[in-house]
């Protein structure tokens, strides 16, 4: 079976050290990389603990023989430039490495300041009780009569958020007890 626990590892920049002491209970290196090499069998359990040590979902640990249709890291850019990698790696795509809570995507059809028409603007929820921790983020949160806002989140009082939308010349929207507040976390834009 082919693994991936390497790549994501590397990905979050994690030593097989870190990831040994991150399992629980924890292992030592050597286990891990003889884990990642396929010279140790990965089992269910072994899938688990190190998913759990490295905070993804345990079957983005494996994936099948047709690793074509797997985007591919092939070069690096550095201070000197961009440069070949020696062996091309699959790509980790961020959303498949979020953390606990749900993605969401808010597609941008009309350019409104700094977003363009085009983009995808993805967003993690938080429960509305984390708004005094994501001030000064753009936010999207939903309103009643299946609306939502979008925009900077730049107050909350009690139930009450307040966003300042992202275009010129608009007043401060205020949503009253959201179910959610979803964050922006990743823009994506065509080059």
């Amino acid at each position: 079976m082919i693994n991936r626990i390497r790549d994501i590892r590397k990905e979050k920049a994690l030593t097989l050290a870190q990831v040994a002491a991150a399992c629980d209970p924890p292992t030592t290196a050597q286990t891990i990389g003889r884990l990642e090499t396929g010279t140790r069998k990965l089992s269910l359990d072994w899938m688990n603990t190190i998913a759990a040590a490295l905070d993804v979902e345990p079957n983005l640990l494996v994936r099948g023989s047709a690793a074509a249709e797997q985007p591919q890291i092939v070069a690096r850019l550095t201070e000197n430039g961009a440069e070949a990698l020696g062996k091309p790696r699959d790509a980790i795509l961020p959303t498949a490495l979020g953390g606990e809570a749900p993605l969401i995507c808010l597609a941008i059809e009309a350019t409104q300041g700094e977003y363009r028409a085009g983009d995808q603007v993805w967003l993690r929820q938080h429960k509305p009780e984390d708004a005094g921790r994501l001030v000064n983020r753009d936010v999207l949160c939903p309103r009643s009569g299946g609306r939502f806002a979008f925009g900077r989140l730049i107050n909350r009082e009690g139930s009450k958020i307040g966003l300042l939308p992202p275009f010129a010349g608009q007043l401060q929207v205020v949503v009253d007890n959201p179910p959610w507040i979803a964050v922006a976390e990743m823009l994506v834009r065509r080059l």
